[in-house]
């Protein structure tokens, strides 16, 4: 036993000082150095104790990129993953090239970002776009007439395109884990007279919860993280309307078309945006938290 735990930690090793190195250590020394006033490209740093913590709460801006972010968390999450069980349902339904429309519906998680924000630019164009040509076929001329990037709608349209994006991961995610239960429970349902939503909230739902949880906590990440698709898609002029927080401590570290380089500022945004990771992350652990279900 004492041989097997020593090659245990010898593998472990690699993993643990690249841990270390890049996660830890960095991640502590931010906290240090969310204490100076320091533009982070000099020797010049003055400690300013709390205060760049007492000036967020105060930051107007720094709350509407906090609430900004949590609606791509909670409201565009639910979405998300309605429209995953929902797809999950139909494609598990018997439908002809099952591998086809997961993969379809997958491809956009493997397009670059800036190809995904060109797309969707189009998509939104008030001249030629999709959006306003549909609107326009439906006669609906007053919606067709709508920009849909402008300043006050730019953030909703890219919170569409956000849901587009990540319904494919979330879909590949369950269905890896609904391939893995075994075709007799089904069989048994089908021959009891189960419906096709009976299935998944009776079989499907409870056998991968633990798929379920994990899709929930890397979503949360993933949200609570969101910059490179939004601040792309916003431009170097973005609005203020469009931020989260991940754009707001780019901009506060390094500005837009002029340069900020507040670092010890920003670097306290990065500290509480960790810290809300940390703490989301774990209530989502304990409240999905139930019993395996082996088979």
């Amino acid at each position: 036993m004492k041989v097997r735990k020593s090659v245990i930690a010898l593998f472990l090793l690699p993993a643990g000082l690249f841990y270390l190195a890049f996660i830890l250590i960095p991640a502590i020394w931010a906290f240090y150095y969310s204490a100076f006033d320091w533009s982070g490209f000099t020797t010049d740093m003055k400690f300013i104790g709390l205060d760049n913590y007492i000036q967020l709460f105060k930051d107007q801006l720094f709350w509407l990129s906090l609430k900004n972010t949590l609606i791509i968390l909670v409201p565009g999450g639910l979405v998300i993953f309605f429209l995953t069980f929902v797809l999950t349902v139909l494609i598990n339904s018997g439908v002809r090239g099952k591998k086809f429309f997961r993969a379809m519906i997958f491809l956009p998680n493997v397009i670059a970002t800036v190809a995904l924000t060109t797309l969707w630019g189009f998509i939104y164009h008030p001249s030629f776009g999709l959006f306003n040509a549909f609107f326009k076929l439906l006669g609906l001329e007053q919606l067709s007439q709508i920009t849909w990037t402008s300043a006050d709608r730019i953030f909703y349209a890219a919170l569409v395109a956000i849901i587009w994006i990540n319904v494919g991961f979330q879909l590949v995610l369950l269905m890896a884990g609904v391939d893995k239960i075994p075709f007799e429970f089904f069989e048994a349902a089908r021959i009891e007279g189960a419906s096709q939503l009976q299935m998944f909230t009776g079989i499907t739902v409870p056998m991968i919860w633990d798929v379920i949880t994990v899709g929930i906590v890397l979503w949360s990440l993933s949200a609570l993280q969101s910059f490179e698709f939004l601040y792309a898609f916003g431009g170097l002029n973005t609005p203020h309307s469009h931020y989260t927080v991940g754009i707001y401590l780019y901009v506060m570290g390094f500005g837009k078309r002029e340069p900020i380089y507040r670092l010890g500022y920003a670097t306290a945004i990065g500290v509480l945006l960790l810290i809300s990771v940390v703490i989301i992350v774990a209530l989502i652990r304990r409240l999905t938290r139930r019993e395996a279900i082996s088979y």
